[in-house]
């Protein structure tokens, strides 16, 4: 790629590896902004891949992320497969001079992601990771009010995304942490990390001390009904269930749950809340085919008197705005480009390797 290749009149051209949900998001969001070109893509289900070529366009086709890495023109590709394989085609996308759009997590651990950073860093490229959740409206709004100080000084927070039956896919490589790199805390845990610490404004984390359950999946629960433990491909072998109690600067107090089974209301959970010394705030989104509840609270005072009121959310923002700001970071050019390399998602990466090593030997683990 070229560094000059920034203004909107050059169309952007970029590629994506996987064609499942994420993949499939990708694609749409890229193909929402003007002057980006979505040129290949990259999957290993043939007919999918031709289904979303004919669908969105696409000029070419690849089974194999190698073949569309050496496709001349790129300028940025989408990482959108499994955990294990974020690090190799990211650092060999960033080695061949191309921006780099990672779901999350990162990698399956710090290390991998610490080589992701440095290849960012060596090759001067934007590399990004989606926390698309960040950008929801309920947790925009609340990041305003907190910021705007009308909370004063958040000492304890607790955060959770918790699951009756979400175990995705028993027996796949989900549930494999060679793949995956760990169960519900790397999967949808990360996710719920990087809200909280968004929200709190980033502070550093002191020490975790954190537990990992796996009660359900290993007994075939927790998932699809027709998941049959003895002939799965991957044998259950990560948690199903965590809690990591998180010390930060400053002595405030983090809490985040992740759960992938649990027997819980059926409704998927998703909340933050949060203690301040002026006031605080509870955000809660819950979904089911059976409820839809969702809302955003704050816990206030003026003049002594009890000031609640329910907050407005802003506008949603999810995968479209994520590929938005890559892509304006992308065409910001190269003075700034060292701003995306990817430390806060080694941030995350490294917080979630402590709260494993923590669980598996019991004690408290410092950063």
């Amino acid at each position: 790629m070229s560094d000059s290749n920034l203004s909107k009149t050059v169309p952007l051209k970029v590629g994506v590896v996987g064609v499942g949900w994420a993949g499939q998001q990708h694609i749409k969001a890229f193909s929402n902004v003007a002057g980006v070109e979505v040129v290949a893509v990259a999957g290993m289900e043939s007919e999918l891949l031709a289904q979303l070529q004919t669908e969105y366009n696409i000029p070419h086709g690849f089974s194999r992320w190698e073949d569309l890495l050496e496709l001349e023109g790129l300028d940025a590709v989408s990482v959108a497969v499994p955990t294990f394989l974020h690090a190799p085609i990211t650092i060999a996308a960033l080695e061949r001079g191309l921006h780099v759009l990672s779901e999350k997590p990162l990698a399956r651990n710090g290390e991998e992601g610490a080589a992701m950073v440095a290849a960012a860093r060596q090759a001067g490229r934007v590399l990004d990771v989606v926390f698309n959740h960040r950008r929801r409206g309920d947790v925009k709004k609340l990041k305003s009010i907190i910021d705007d100080g009308e909370l004063g000084r958040p000492y304890y927070a607790k955060a959770s995304w918790l699951r009756r039956r979400g175990i995705p896919t028993l027996g796949s490589w989900f549930t494999n942490p060679e793949l995956s790199g760990g169960g519900p805390l790397a999967d949808i845990g990360v996710h719920v990390l990087d809200y909280a610490l968004h929200l709190l404004g980033e502070p550093k984390v002191i020490s975790v001390s954190a537990s990992a359950y796996s009660e359900l999946g290993a007994q075939g629960r927790g998932g699809d009904a027709t998941y049959i433990a003895a002939s799965a491909n991957n044998k259950f072998e990560v948690e199903d269930f965590a809690s990591a109690f998180i010390r930060l600067e400053g002595g405030v107090t983090l809490v985040v749950e992740a759960g992938w089974a649990s027997y819980r209301d059926p409704a998927d959970l998703m909340d933050f809340r949060v203690y301040g010394t002026d006031g605080g705030a509870e955000l809660r989104a819950a979904q089911s085919l059976q409820i839809s509840d969702s809302g955003l609270r704050v816990f206030t005072d003026k003049e002594d008197v009890n000031a609640d009121y329910v907050a407005e959310p802003l506008e949603d923002g999810n995968h479209q705005s994520v590929i938005d700001e890559f892509v304006a970071a992308v065409r910001s050019g190269a003075g700034v480009w060292g701003q995306y390399d990817g430390s806060v998602a080694l941030n995350r990466a490294l917080i979630i390797d402590a709260c494993y090593k923590s669980a598996l030997e019991q004690r408290e683990v410092r950063l």
